[in-house]
């Protein structure tokens, strides 16, 4: 009994969020999403033929607070999206926090679901250092966001079943992951291994996200999931490509010994 009362504590700015406002706002205009992709991909790839013959930008202080900022972010999402989620799972089952749809209008929940999809747009402020500082922007870099992104919006707006675990899951890989972006512009030595472990956590997101849809699609005929095939299909579509990426990303990043011997 406790739990629950702890679980759903508001703080007052999620108590006076106005979901139905949220709701609308998407509804009417979460196709501008493609535009802001767009734009992104424009800016992103005319930013390396800008910066082809110029010298990179240090940019260590303004990458620190960037990325503390979304550290900080991540870590207040997953608390208490977190919270949320044990509630569902502790008084209504495993099942019922797959199928639950209340993620997008209870209490706590409801404002960082939408503050979530909401900071896809500006997360990909991220590309700007990687260009400014000539750094390698990788495909499952660009591609991440910009699915993400188009997904997120897309989803929001029919409340689909699965995003709880969704969107909890991605608050607590980028809590981990912001974190050590931000000891590491900060010039701090941060061992290997934690990188590892935090493409391990990625990979594992994804491979929890392919099965929540299975289960999505199979609870969803049953009468018990509320959710579109064609959502479902995107969405395994998206995370089986993610989980390829991250998996050949882990392979060239940490195990392929050939590549790091000619690099050495």
């Amino acid at each position: 009994m406790n739990m629950s009362v702890i679980a759903l504590q508001e703080y007052e700015f999620e108590k006076q969020f106005d979901e139905r406002g949220a709701m609308e706002w998407m509804q009417e205009n979460w196709s501008k999403s493609f535009l802001f992709s767009a734009v992104y991909a424009g800016l992103i790839f005319a930013g390396q033929y800008y910066m082809r013959e110029r010298t990179k930008f240090e940019l260590r202080k303004p990458l620190m607070l960037w990325s503390l900022m979304l550290a900080l972010f991540s870590i207040l999402g997953a608390f208490r999206t977190g919270w949320y989620m044990w509630h569902v799972f502790y008084t209504g089952g495993f099942k019922q926090s797959v199928c639950d749809q209340s993620f997008y209008n209870g209490p706590v929940s409801k404002f960082w679901a939408y503050a979530f999809v909401l900071s896809k747009a500006p997360e990909l402020g991220d590309t700007l250092f990687i260009v400014l500082r000539k750094q390698k922007l990788i495909f499952l870099h660009w591609y991440h966001h910009i699915t993400v992104l188009l997904y997120s919006w897309y989803s929001y707006k029919d409340m689909v079943a699965g995003g709880g675990w969704f969107m909890t899951m991605n608050y607590g890989v980028h809590a981990f992951m912001y974190s050590y972006y931000t000891l590491r512009a900060a010039g701090f030595h941060v061992p290997r291994r934690f990188a590892m472990l935090i493409t391990l956590t990625q990979i594992t997101q994804m491979v929890m996200g392919m099965v929540v849809n299975i289960l999505v699609y199979m609870w969803m005929h049953e009468g018990h999931c509320r959710s579109y095939i064609e959502n479902i299909i995107l969405s395994s579509i998206m995370y089986f490509s993610y989980f390829l990426l991250f998996c050949y990303f882990f392979y060239e990043t940490y195990l392929n010994r050939k590549k790091h011997t000619k690099v050495e």
